[in-house]
């Protein structure tokens, strides 16, 4: 195995071994968890749970959130790898629990424990990011793992919609384990970057509220909840509103949105480069809404379809920005604590988002565009904040 110290860092070399290794082992992760999003909706109704659709994510992105602090403390104090070893385990405890746990209830509880997955190992891998890459390409070091990202998400929800049809939905869960396991497996081949390391004890699972939160992220938490409310809208709202329109594979919007995103993941990581996170942010925020207006409209197959390609195009531009923007205003010394303050906004996002949204609709079932409009001025409303704050409270608190 590599040691620690070989692997780059603050040289140009951006493409190093450990560096794929990485993007690979986090395609096969999203590929996991992202395979059987579009199925949920259909299953939990089948289930006798209609009524808590809304529930689907918001219960994932609880307990993501509510797990944020610990991955960034044991990411800051036992290793990245750890970090992303529990939540990819995660991954494969699930897929194995759904077929067997067939009430609404136990859906539901399984969907709580689903959670820890994106509230582990996306922290640990950014870490790991950021410790592995040289400082000025950051930004597109995150695109480059935006992008396996999505190719991971965007060819699963198709397989898993197409193995639930031709199978069933349970050989489609038990599918979902085989990418998880294929992630652990390239994770056993990858040094730990963390240099200062402490074996775990659970006295680490004591979280202080200096271990929460860093301040310095905040700016990049709120334009986070502020964009990517849209988000949970969409991962509640979108399979009903293919439906409704006539597309048979619900899978296909997020084969779009991904493809799409991906095309812009890359660029738009190396422009927050070269001209700053915030620009290339007011940029993602726009689109975004706009994607979200056109949702509200939408009455026929190819007006998802559009929809779904400008979002995917506002999120692609979007997420490389705000993990690097991220990284640039924390505290150096603990990179998990301001990522994790990251993703604790993206779990309020998306939670919040699915939540709202799913009860509005289950209430209302002529107000899907009234949901859609509403993730629209939320994303605005982030696009103000980056107007009106003061420039100094934007600003990196370290060079780039």
């Amino acid at each position: 195995m590599e040691n620690p110290s070989s692997i780059p860092n603050g040289q140009d070399r951006l493409f190093s071994t450990p560096f794929l290794l990485l993007c690979l082992s986090h395609a096969l992760f999203a590929a996991s968890f992202n395979m059987m999003i579009p199925e949920l909706p259909s299953y939990l109704s089948s289930l006798g749970g209609a009524e808590y659709k809304g529930l689907i994510i918001a219960l994932f992105t609880l307990t993501a959130g509510i797990s944020r602090p610990f991955s960034g403390k044991l990411t800051d104090k036992v290793g990245r790898l750890f970090v992303m070893y529990v939540g990819t385990a995660a991954c494969v405890l699930c897929g194995l629990l759904y077929p067997v746990l067939t009430t609404v209830g136990g859906f539901l509880l399984l969907r709580f424990l689903h959670g820890f997955s994106t509230g582990f190992k996306p922290t640990g891998t950014s870490a790991y990011v950021a410790d592995t890459v040289p400082p000025g390409r950051l930004g597109e070091a995150m695109g480059v793992l935006g992008i396996c990202l999505s190719i991971g998400a965007s060819a699963s929800p198709l397989l898993g919609s197409w193995l639930t049809q031709t199978y069933g939905i349970q050989v489609m869960f038990y599918a979902s384990v085989v990418p998880a396991v294929l992630s652990m497996l390239i994770l056993y081949r990858l040094p730990e970057t963390l240099h200062q390391r402490e074996p775990f004890r659970f006295s680490l699972l004591r979280i202080k509220k200096t271990d929460m939160l860093d301040p310095g992220a905040f700016p990049a938490g709120i334009v986070m909840i502020c964009a990517y409310a849209s988000y949970g809208v969409i991962l509640t709202l979108v399979p009903d509103l293919s439906d409704a329109v006539g597309v048979g594979n619900r899978g296909v919007f997020f084969a779009l949105f991904t493809l799409a995103s991906i095309t812009t993941r890359f660029t738009a990581g190396k422009v927050s480069d070269r001209l700053g996170r915030v620009p290339v942010l007011k940029v993602s925020t726009v689109l975004i809404a706009a994607s979200m207006i056109l949702f509200a409209h939408t009455d026929r197959p190819w007006m998802l379809y559009l929809a779904s390609v400008i979002f995917g195009f506002g999120n692609g531009i979007f997420s490389p920005a705000i993990n690097a923007w991220t990284i640039d205003l924390g505290d150096p010394a603990h990179k998990g604590r301001a990522l994790a303050t990251m993703f604790i906004a993206l779990e309020i996002a998306i939670g919040g988002g699915a939540a709202l949204g799913g009860w509005y609709f289950a209430r209302h079932h002529d107000g899907m565009p009234a949901v859609f409009y509403g993730a629209a001025a939320m994303s605005l409303l982030g696009l103000l904040y980056l107007l009106l704050r003061r420039p100094s409270a934007l600003r990196p608190l370290k060079t780039v």
